[in-house]
């Protein structure tokens, strides 16, 4: 399998007029340290693991073409196009 690097063109495009919220509460593990859409109706959540999570960036977005990206905490990545492609990288 060829691991690709997400299409950047594919990002969230979050501008400032999203209607985002924070909030903590530990369920599964984790805070949400943000959320929020954006006026193109694209999706993202920023998600707290801990200090012991690999990659302390954890986060993922949904657009409304159907693709979506997902930075977990364990280092891994998955991208999916919306149209049927989806790349997974397992990180470190």
């Amino acid at each position: 399998m060829t691991l690709v690097t997400p299409d950047t063109t594919q990002s969230p495009k979050m501008s400032s007029q999203n209607s985002g919220n924070a909030s903590s509460g530990g369920k599964g593990g984790y805070s949400v340290t943000s959320s929020g859409t954006n006026s193109q109706g694209n999706h993202y959540c920023s998600r707290d693991y801990g200090s012991s999570a690999s990659n302390t960036n954890s986060y993922h977005y949904s657009n409304t073409d159907g693709s979506y990206y997902y930075s977990n905490p364990n280092g891994s990545t998955y991208h999916n196009n919306g149209k049927g492609g989806s790349t997974y990288n397992p990180g470190k």
